[in-house]
């Protein structure tokens, strides 16, 4: 007779973002639990805040841009924000990168007067290593 001492079987879920990156494996589901149950790797004390609610604390104006792209963002929101980037859709070429830095303030201007009209991708990195990416139009 063999026995199983202390085995239990558990599911593990995988989350993907829009770019096929794997954003999260574990062995809950994070839409299932509530933030305060969740921690993040790297800030122990800080609550996760998935992608919906991450970009419902920030701000871009105006889109589509024509000269200058505004983001503002909450203090909630900035305490996960590692760094900002944009680049081209079509060429996937760097035109601004960004550390989250004490002295932006919570706020971030990215002047496009000299880039060409187009989409292009604007990415936060978040400090437990999540990606959350938004289309931005320059007319």
């Amino acid at each position: 007779m063999i026995g199983f001492l202390g085995y239990s079987q558990t599911e593990v879920y995988f989350k993907y973002d829009e770019a096929g990156n794997q954003k999260y494996r574990g062995p809950e589901d994070l839409a299932g639990k509530s933030s305060k149950q969740l921690r993040t790797a790297s800030v122990a004390t800080a609550q996760v805040m998935d992608e919906k609610s991450f970009w419902k604390q920030l701000r871009l104006y105006p889109v589509p841009v024509n000269d200058l792209l505004t983001i503002d963002w909450t203090e909630e929101t900035d305490k996960l924000i590692e760094s900002v980037s944009l680049y081209q859709h079509s060429t996937a070429h760097w035109k601004f990168q960004q550390k989250n830095i004490p002295g932006l303030n919570m706020q971030l201007k990215i002047n496009m007067t000299g880039y060409d009209w187009g989409v292009y991708i604007l990415r936060f990195t978040l400090k437990d290593g999540r990606v959350f990416s938004k289309n931005i139009t320059k007319r």
